[in-house]
């Protein structure tokens, strides 16, 4: 039976919906693009709290905190390169500095993003956002996760990124999985090495994990939705459980899922690490699976390292 596919940015749209037929405090804002970023689903259904700032980001991000500081919660939302890159003095200064109740939605992260190319591929989103004070950074593995983390977003008093993919990814979570804020989840339990993975190397990871387990190779998979705050102690436990480590991400390998990873280990438990990502390079324009497999974002390239990694 096929797995079901469902892009995360739809899951986003879905979601606000459902949450605004709950919440009347509850507003979104968008940058010309809610077909694409699909907040356009909560524009139908709550016209009155959709707000459209047109091609003007940063005027976006700054309605958002003015907006929090009444007590309203809202989601601005646009492609992670206009989120987190053009709007950053404005994330840092104006939500991040003052600590304000606002959600940023950051549809089109990664190089899936596909034909738009380099221009539109952000895979520096998690290192800027990271990298402000207090900010907690999510990005969800598949819908079910999704559309959950939404909600957690909403019920957390503080800021929050979230990235959200344009390319449709399996939902493997049933629909009674629990998402929590700063706590990773195992997948898989394994021995020989941990794979800690967000997005949609998730799913890439635990179809490296079946292929290695074949080879008598016992991965432990970890989805790390959560990159800060980072699930200090499960990421502790799996490398000393493990003693080799792989982080897998559609993003830099500077900056990211992986730097943090390495950053608590180096302090704490020393462990050899490998960082599948993006190598400190700009995307280009391609379907996004090729572009996937060009850039070794897939299930086999995880296998090559692991086999590497454990002398196989």
């Amino acid at each position: 039976m096929e797995m079901k596919k469902i892009a995360t940015r739809d899951s986003y749209g879905n979601a606000l919906k459902e949450l605004g037929a709950e919440h009347p405090d509850l507003v979104v804002l968008d940058a010309d693009l809610a077909g694409a970023t699909k907040t356009g689903t909560f524009q139908k259904a709550f016209p009155e709290r959709h707000f459209d700032f047109g091609i003007a980001e940063a005027n976006m991000i700054c309605a958002a905190a003015g907006m929090a500081t009444t007590g309203l919660v809202p989601f601005a939302s646009s492609f992670a390169m206009f989120a987190a890159g053009r709007a950053f003095e404005q994330v840092r200064n104006s939500v991040g500095y003052p600590h304000l109740n606002v959600k940023i939605g950051a549809t089109h992260g990664g190089i899936s993003v596909g034909e738009d190319g380099a221009s539109h591929q952000c895979c520096e989103d998690f290192a800027l956002m990271r990298a402000i004070p207090g900010m907690t950074v999510i990005c969800p593995a598949d819908d079910v996760e999704a559309r959950a983390a939404v909600r957690a977003a909403y019920e957390m008093e503080g800021p929050v990124y979230l990235r959200f993919g344009r390319l449709a990814v399996p939902v493997f979570h049933s629909e009674d999985y629990r998402f929590q804020i700063g706590k990773g989840e195992v997948v898989k339990d394994g021995s020989d090495v941990a794979i800690i993975a967000n997005g949609l190397l998730v799913y890439e990871a635990i179809k490296a994990a079946e292929a290695l387990e074949a080879e008598g190779i016992h991965a432990m998979v970890i989805n790390m939705a959560t990159i800060k705050p980072l699930d200090n102690d499960l990421v502790l436990e799996a490398a000393r459980k493990c003693g080799r480590v792989i982080t897998c991400e559609e993003h830099s390998v500077i900056g990211g899922l992986g730097e943090a990873v390495c950053s608590l280990l180096s302090e704490k438990h020393p462990t050899p690490v490998k960082r599948v990502g993006v190598n400190d390079e700009y995307g280009h324009s391609g379907p996004a699976a090729a572009l996937l497999e060009q850039f070794g974002l897939t299930a086999p390239h995880i296998v090559e390292v692991a086999r590497e990694f454990c002398g196989k």
